[in-house]
């Protein structure tokens, strides 16, 4: 398998998917940080719009997850 090949299968490679869970819980600071600057200003559209952030990002880690346990033994970087 060419280095291209490889590179384009990391996203749907176990460290592709452990590094996009990554990516997706470091976003989390983010929108924590964002919800409570939004309770210090009572700043209801904000905090809806936090909480709709951190439930989106609740969904992604588990469909990351789902995909880490579906790749089990298949990951692309080691066949």
């Amino acid at each position: 398998m060419s280095a291209l090949n490889k590179a384009k299968g990391f996203k749907k490679s176990k460290s592709g998917t452990y590094l996009s869970m990554a990516g997706t819980a470091f976003s989390a600071l983010g929108v924590a940080k964002q919800i409570k600057k939004a309770r210090a200003e009572q700043d209801t559209l904000r905090l809806i719009d936090a909480t709709v952030s951190a439930v989106a990002i609740v969904t992604g880690l588990a469909i990351l997850y789902r995909e880490l346990k579906r790749l089990g033994d298949d990951d692309v970087l080691l066949g």
